[in-house]
This record gives C-alpha cells, structure tokens and sequence, in this order.
C-alpha cells in the first residue's frame, strides 16, 4: 500500500489578490510562512520515507518548515507543478477578460486550447499521471509527503480516484491544507481531504 499525503504550498500575495499563478515563481507572503509552520507542525506525528515537492519557490518553502526537524533531502520534482497559464499569469479574473478575452473564453470551452505560452490539459494530465505511475512503482509501502500545488493536487486524486475529466473541480484545496489518500491494488481510500484546523490561530 502506498500511503500519501498532500500539502497545499501556503498562501502567497497573489492568492490573496486572486492572481493567476500558473508557473510564476512567487515566494510565500509572510502569512503563507506561518502557514507552512503550522501544517509542520501537525504533521510531526508522521515518518515520512519520502518528501517531494514541486521545484516552484512556494511549494519548496512549505516543503522545507516540514523538514525542518529531519533528515529527510526535498526531491525537487517539476511535474508536480501547478498548469502552466501562460499570459495570463499575474492577471486576476477580471483583467484576465479585460485583456484577453477571445483567449479566455476559447479556453474556458476547451481547456486544450489553451492561453499562449499556457499548457494543455492533455499534456498537465500526462505529467501528473506519469508521476503517480512512477510513485506507486518506487514507494510501495511507504508514506510519501507532496507539496504542491491546489491543481496539481487535485488532478493527482482526480486520476487516483478514477474520476472523469470534470472531476478536477470536485476538491477545494485552501492553502496549506492537509490530504491523505492510501493506494493498493484493491483498494483507495481517501482518508481526509482539505483539513485545515491546524491553521485555526491564523483565523481568529
């Protein structure tokens, strides 16, 4: 059984503005540090064998409080990235339409159609699936940490639950939020998803 749990990178500015952040390498806001120390710290109950995390800024930083009291070394994996939103980064969703707008609706009606310089979803879902295939190769009977992003995160339980392609919008994942799934051959059980308690004191 390969047991996995996954961590949302913590709150950056342009989260708190709505921004696109796509592959733009933006660090954590000061919130998004704590953040990443609370889920550290709720997470010190388990041995991890692994840490991966995506190779943007944010996800690494939210990697690095965890291992902060370890020894485990952070495998630095690009293919966890967030989709690729091309010139749309660093837009919200207004200026997004302002600006382009014949991109967005093109491909908001085919997300393989999408903005210059962005990612298919034909080719974010090769990466992912090619990286849960290798995981699930290398780390049977182990608990593997992923710190990544709310889209790539959210394909990875989309393809482990066997949801069809709409199925990438059924999970809400909050900034530094907590998700455990178990794979076997027989089997997937999606243990808990989206926990955020431990992030309690920050919303007060």
């Amino acid at each position: 059984m390969l047991h996995l749990i996954l961590v949302r990178h913590g709150e950056t500015e342009w989260n708190k503005e709505r921004r696109y952040q796509g592959q733009a390498d933006i660090p954590l806001s000061s919130t998004g540090k704590q953040q990443a120390k609370l889920v550290a710290k709720r997470l010190v109950e388990y041995k991890f064998d692994a840490i991966y995390a995506s190779d943007l800024k944010r996800a690494r930083q939210t990697a690095s409080a965890i291992t902060e009291k370890n020894n485990l070394t952070i495998i630095s994996e690009p293919r966890l990235r967030e989709m690729s939103f091309g010139v749309l980064e660093g837009l919200t969703w207004n200026e997004a339409q302002e600006q382009y707008p014949e991109v967005v609706t093109a491909w908001l009606n085919d997300y393989n159609q999408p903005p210059e310089g962005g990612e298919s979803l034909e080719v974010f879902t090769a990466r992912i699936t090619s990286f849960l295939n290798e995981l699930k190769q290398k780390h049977e009977g182990q608990i593997v940490l992923l710190t990544a992003h709310g889209g790539s995160l959210g394909e990875f339980l989309r393809l482990v639950l066997g949801l069809s392609s709409e199925g990438r919008w059924y999970f809400e994942m909050e900034n530094a939020s907590l998700s455990e799934i178990l794979i076997s051959k027989d089997f997937v059980s999606l243990k808990r998803l989206n926990e955020t308690c431990h992030l309690i004191s920050l919303k007060g």
